[in-house]
């Protein structure tokens, strides 16, 4: 009998958890390392998938479930993966063994859950699609003329007859207002189509580029279909997959065949419309539209315009009246004309300078022998009432953008800064207080649209004024790909030249313009264009400024680093840019922006250039940074860089060696680099600086035209309370805290306390949060006295906005709030209750209150509850029927499930500086308590300054079903009453 067999199988048996006890006790260290490294490698995912999302979620869109589970499961296993550290941090023999099968197992999961996170996709869902946008519009001028010329286009709308509206009239007459009225009406009255595109046309019609635009309000990519006539049958299958729609093509200048861009012919079948304006009758015909022409001010219509744009009635004044007069009839009736007229005659008082002003206005009209002559002659008047240079070089400037273009302010100024046109100054914060004055000035002046904190735009005419008081010096964007080779084109006293964003995807190699006087070329924005021949800058010896951002370059010409002269070099996001070659022969050089480039070293010869004051080494392959550099550029005002596991860093005597460092921004990927600049530059009163610490995802990159105030992120770190080596800097500004998992308050916050001129703080993904401050002893509430903005995302945990702990003497100072301005909650899931009442006396200054997606949410303003004591002590002596926020001017509240009321029917809210009211898929309110002001005579008047309420629920809810505390309320607000 064999017993072998036997024995062996009871032998295994036996030592089979022998050794598998041996190896998980012996290998208990090498697998915790193991698990460390993975561990950290999973964190980092998460951190950038979160960053991701956060990026990605914009208003109206919604995470996906998929995203949310994997985040949930990573911070699950991080606990458990916690857990094992402190039972191995305890130091029991016996244990290692179990710590060691425990930390196998865990790399196991923590490998299947680093596959699971390589998400590919969007990290969120799309809202249903838009059926529009609405414009943002200006009170319509002439009003009987312009409001007979909407109600006409109207009527043709809706004559199921007629496809094609066609308005025309002189440039600046208000054609765009009025169709910008047309459109919101159609969006409103969503019964009549389903959908409105507008798309505004370039004066020289460009197919690709009006398929591009066009195509982008359908989100429809046709990036990598070059071919004309297949991006045309993409784009009409999309527009035909629209049904009912009507395309609004604004300002166009030429007839064109439909199909060559791939619209289709509205008929009746398909139900849809076209409407366009234009300059031009020949352009209605040549659509065969039904045309409607806009008709100048009617003289009345002209002279109440001009009064209320001079914003006095000067013609009641006996000397200045017949002036008066005659200035407005040199307007010609025409609304951009009188505008801009009345702005520059607004601040004279004088008879004699109005006198004198009519002469130079009548100078200049004289040159004009037709109507639109006249009117660039009058608008030329304008531009030259400026009285300073800036803001007419600011103004060239932006006629260097194209047309129709939204210029962001702050890059616009960073420019002026680069041209020279805003001389340096003190530092880069009174650099750009001069470019906001410049601005506010040519928005006064009419010259500039603002109506945006961010951006302006030049009405046609006006660059059109522009570039007239520019030529011959000035050659902008109209140079195709065939007339690069043009000699023509290249004028010798050329001093400018804008291509940008033309679509540029190659340049000749014979090219190789003669212009000695070249300073500016942009070519910015050509995203397809690939290689810049060397000729092209072989005799630009002037050139100053060089803008090649946002192309597809992968080298730089040799001739450009021969450009002696060069003081601006932009290269942002060039992203196949992998090298620059040596900079050593650029030694006038004064900004150097790689911002976004795919460099993985630092140029050679960048010590050469001790002229350099604007360094941006914000490019997140760049590896090292050798030692010895920064001290040779000691003119250096401006760095930013990311540095993300450097192999060798800036150390501290370097930092201090730059003694005119004004601003600077840098991305460090733990909190001892963090805090190591923190201190390295703490002596020193930077005027700017944005600091990261922690893994940053897609989308994280440093703006250097955002970089004006003194902001820190953290994203990701371990904050401890009591944990002081982590330090913030006294004078910080902004205070960003993301993915922050372990902290419970800002009072955890290690020398935040310290902070003396906080302004905003943004708290988001942070799920340990229960509330954001304390009222405490140990959590000093000064920092609360010159915050004006709180914007709160994604905190999972937070139930109240602030708590009171026992051992506090007060509940709320009197002065904590006395600058908050903003506050903004989205995706707080438990908490239910935004203000307690006597909170509201601390909140008089509060202007914007803004709420979404906070499931659990019951009230906004909510009675005072036993839990908080205080609360009900505030309230004694209070009026408690009326709740006064004087100076409220936004209320919006967003997919609020659970809210029930604004505030408890015994309470109504004044507050008659409101604008805008949007309560947006909240089934539950059904009460707008409202206080509204009376007039002398007793009756109910809206706030004078209120715009709109937007009142919507999926299922309708309807206003007559709203609940009112008296039916005057209800009758005085319904005409501000509509839908998003």
């Amino acid at each position: 009998m064999d017993i072998v067999g036997p024995i062996f199988e009871f032998a295994k048996m036996i030592f089979a958890p022998i050794c598998e006890y041996y190896n998980n006790h012996r290998g208990a260290d090498e697998r915790r390392i193991i698990l460390k490294n993975k561990w950290r490698d999973l964190e980092r995912r998460k951190l950038d998938t979160a960053s991701r999302m956060e990026a990605q979620l914009l208003p109206g869109k919604t995470p996906k479930e998929e995203v949310q589970g994997w985040i949930q499961d990573v911070e699950m296993i991080n606990d458990e993966i916690e857990a094992i550290e402190r039972e191995a941090g305890e130091g029991n023999y016996f244990s290692r063994a179990r710590i060691g099968k425990l930390a196998l197992e865990k790399i196991r999961e923590v490998e299947e859950l680093y596959q699971r996170g390589a998400f590919t996709d969007s990290l969120v869902i799309d809202p249903p699609p838009s059926n529009g946008e609405i414009m943002s519009t200006p009170t319509l001028i002439g009003e009987s003329t312009a409001e007979r010329v909407k109600e006409e286009i109207w009527a043709w709308v809706l004559d199921n007859d007629v496809r094609k509206i066609g308005l025309y009239g002189m440039g600046g007459i208000g054609k765009s207002t009025v169709m910008e009225h047309i459109n919101n009406r159609l969006l409103k009255e969503k019964n009549k189509f389903d959908s409105v595109i507008w798309v505004t046309v370039s004066k020289s019609l460009n197919v690709i580029q009006l398929q591009h635009d066009i195509a982008g309000k359908l989100d429809l990519d046709l990036a990598k279909v070059k071919d004309v006539r297949e991006r045309a049958a993409k784009l009409k299958a999309k527009l035909e997959g629209k049904n009912r729609h009507v395309l609004i093509l604004d300002d166009m200048w030429e007839a064109f065949a439909l199909e060559k861009v791939g619209i289709p012919e509205p008929n009746s079948a398909n139900g849809c419309k076209l409407l366009l304006t234009t300059r031009d009758l020949a352009v209605c015909r040549g659509m065969s539209c039904k045309d409607i022409k806009m008709e100048l001010l009617s003289k009345e219509e002209a002279h109440k315009l001009f009064l209320d744009k001079i914003d006095y009635d000067v013609f009641n004044i006996p000397y200045l009246k017949p002036i008066a007069e005659e200035v407005l009839e040199k307007c010609a009736q025409l609304p951009l004309a009188i505008v801009t007229i009345a702005a520059s005659f607004k601040p004279l008082r004088q008879d004699f300078e109005w006198r004198d002003a009519l002469e130079k206005l009548k100078t200049s009209v004289m040159r004009s022998n037709n109507r639109e002559k006249h009117v660039l002659e009058t608008l030329k008047f304008s531009y030259e009432c400026l009285e300073d240079e800036e803001p007419k070089q600011c103004l060239l400037h932006c006629a260097l953008y194209p047309e129709d273009f939204k210029i962001d302010k702050q890059e616009l100024i960073e420019h002026l800064i680069d041209e020279g046109i805003i001389e340096r100054m003190k530092n880069r914060q009174a650099e750009f207080d001069r470019g906001y004055s410049i601005l506010s000035k040519l928005e006064n002046a009419c010259l500039l649209e603002g109506g945006n904190d961010n951006f302006v735009k030049m009405h046609d005419l006006v660059r059109d004024m522009v570039l007239q008081v520019a030529s011959p010096e000035f050659m902008v964007g109209h140079l195709g790909l065939e007339d690069f080779s043009d000699e023509g084109k290249w004028r010798e006293d050329l001093v400018k030249a804008s291509l940008m964003y033309k679509d540029i995807s190659t340049i000749p190699s014979s090219v190789s313009p003669r212009c000695p006087n070249l300073s500016t070329l942009l070519l910015q924005g050509n995203e397809s264009l690939k290689n810049v021949p060397d000729s092209l800058f072989e005799h630009l010896h002037r050139l100053k400024v060089l803008d090649l951002s946002d192309t597809a370059i992968e080298s730089l010409p040799n001739s450009v680093f021969s450009l002696k002269n060069l003081t601006t070099l932009r290269l942002r996001w060039c992203e196949n840019l992998k090298q620059v070659p040596s900079l050593a022969k650029l030694t006038a050089l004064r900004k150097l922006d790689l911002e976004g480039t795919g460099i993985t070293e630092v140029p050679d010869g960048l010590e050469m250039l001790v002229n350099l004051k604007f360094l941006n080494l914000n490019a997140s392959e760049l590896k090292v940074m050798p030692l010895g550099i920064l001290p040779k550029m000691s003119h250096l005002q401006y760095l930013i860089v990311y540095w993300n596991s450097m192999a060798t860093v800036v150390n501290e005597e370097e930092m201090a060696s730059l003694k005119e460092l004004e601003a600077f921004a840098g991305i460090f990927d733990d909190a001892d680099k963090f805090s190591m600049y923190i201190r390295s530059l703490e002596n020193r009163r930077l005027a700017c600086y944005q600091i990261r610490a922690g893994k940053w995802g897609e989308g994280a990159r440093i703006s250097p035209y955002r970089l004006v105030g003194k902001g820190v992120d953290i994203i990701g770190c371990n904050l401890r309370r009591g944990d002081e080596s982590f330090v913030l800097p006294k004078d910080v500004q902004s205070l960003d805290i993301a993915v922050c998992r372990d902290l419970k308050s800002l009072c955890d916050v290690p020398s935040l306390n310290h902070t003396s001129e906080l302004q905003r703080i943004h708290l988001s993904h942070c799920g340990g949060i229960e509330h954001v401050l304390s009222f405490s002893s140990s959590c000093t509430l000064s920092l609360l006295q010159t915050l004006e903005n709180l914007v709160l995302i994604w905190l999972d945990n937070l139930r109240v906005l602030f708590w009171k702990e026992k051992a506090a003497s007060a509940w709320i100072p009197s002065d904590t709030f006395f600058c908050l301005k903003v506050i903004y909650l989205c995706q707080c899931s438990k908490i239910k209750k935004l203000f307690p009442l006597g909170l509201l006396l601390h909140l008089h200054y509060l202007e914007d209150i803004r709420v979404e997606r906070c499931e659990q949410l019951e009230e906004i303003i909510g009675e005072a509850s036993d839990e908080f004591e205080e609360e009900k002590e505030e309230e004694e002596g209070m009026d408690t029927t009326k709740i006064t926020l004087p100076n409220l001017r936004v209320l919006k509240l967003r997919y609020l499930p659970g809210l029930k009321t604004i505030c408890s029917s015994s309470k109504v809210i004044v507050c008659d500086s409101i604008e805008g009211i949007q309560i947006y898929h909240c089934p539950k309110v059904k009460r707008l308590p409202l206080s509204l002001p009376r007039l002398s005579n007793g009756q109910l008047s809206p706030p004078p300054s209120l715009q709109y309420i937007e009142f919507y629920s999926s299922g309708g809810i309807r206003w007559d079903l709203l609940e009112w505390d008296c039916p005057d309320t209800k009758n005085v607000l319904q005409p501000f009453f509509g839908f998003p």
